[in-house]
């Protein structure tokens, strides 16, 4: 049985989860927003710079008839990457201990950007452990639509040995925990004007926590740079997603700056038994834009999915 000790953070606290740390080859942290019941639990998985923060606006609605627990990543949240690496590779394999030794599977795994991708990885590697997969705006292969230049530009950036760590680095020097936050706020979000006051409070003493992890720059490229090389493999990835057997429910925002919205239509095009949902107005991260909309979707979609609904 693998052990837990309470985690010292509660940043997730008034939302009602509990924070807690295991040692799964290293301490990883992951909170617990209660629930029980019959059905698969669901397991929340967050995206690039991202925590378990990034669920606290739907974790408690989801958690009915069924327990809801989100992990930070290796290299994200409270869960130190250095010196271990922070590959997709790596957090998929962490995902799976995981789900096996701390929740014990089959789950519904919810993910969100590089989530989505860790999500699908874990479904395709370990089919037995995921009884259905939420995808909230999964990163996905790049298509022939011109890119947010913005976001275009950062990422060439993050690609270049040397120049990453030097942009992460004057990022993290020159702003304060709050810029921090209102930066990644724009990218993320359509209207950056509906961020939840209270998590992005939250979120700003997260960072502030953060600052005393060494080695976080290159925790975060070494997973931008991997998740970016698995998805310039775009056919291989396109076949795994196509190979998926458990039931999927794929969400995206129409104004996503990250992943455009014609690769949304596309993955969904070429996987006709997933189930879909198109939200105008939304940036990257439904759940933090529109929560009540994302509540009401995947609610709706357990309840009628009859081999994760539960009694």
């Amino acid at each position: 049985m693998t052990a837990h000790k309470p985690a010292p953070w509660t940043f997730a606290e008034p939302w009602g989860a509990r924070g807690w740390i295991t040692d799964l080859n290293g301490p990883v942290h992951w909170v617990d927003f209660g629930g029980e019941g019959d059905a698969p639990p669901i397991v929340f998985v967050h995206g690039l710079g991202g925590s378990h923060l990034n669920w606290s606006l739907v974790a408690k609605a989801l958690a009915k008839g069924r327990r809801a627990v989100a992990l930070d990543l290796r290299g994200f949240g409270l869960t130190p990457g250095a010196p271990r690496s922070t590959s997709i590779r790596a957090n998929v394999g962490l995902l799976n201990s995981f789900v096996n030794e701390v929740v014990g599977g089959p789950v519904v795994l919810v993910g969100n950007s590089m989530g989505g991708v860790i999500s699908v990885l874990q479904a395709h590697n370990n089919p037995e452990t995921v009884a259905g997969l939420v995808l909230l705006d999964p990163a996905l292969p790049p298509t022939t639509v011109r890119p947010d230049l913005r976001v275009a530009a950062m990422f060439s950036a993050y690609l270049m040995p040397g120049l990453g760590e030097l942009s992460m680095r004057l990022m993290q020097s020159r702003l304060s925990s709050r810029q921090q936050v209102l930066r990644m706020h724009n990218l993320v979000l359509a209207d950056p004007r509906k961020a939840d006051p209270q998590l992005t409070e939250a979120s700003v003493a997260m960072v502030d926590q953060r600052r005393e992890i060494p080695g976080k720059e290159e925790s975060f490229l070494g997973a931008t740079r991997s998740l970016l090389r698995l998805l310039s493999r775009g056919d291989r990835y396109r076949r795994i997603m196509a190979g998926i057997s458990a039931p999927v429910l794929l969400i995206s925002g129409a104004e996503d700056r990250l992943v455009p919205i014609a690769a949304a239509r596309r993955a969904a095009a070429a996987n006709p038994t997933w189930d879909s949902l198109f939200l105008p107005g939304v940036g990257h991260t439904p759940q933090l834009e529109s929560p009540a909309t994302v509540i009401d979707a995947v609610s709706t979609w357990l309840a009628r999915t009859t081999t994760i609904a539960g009694k």
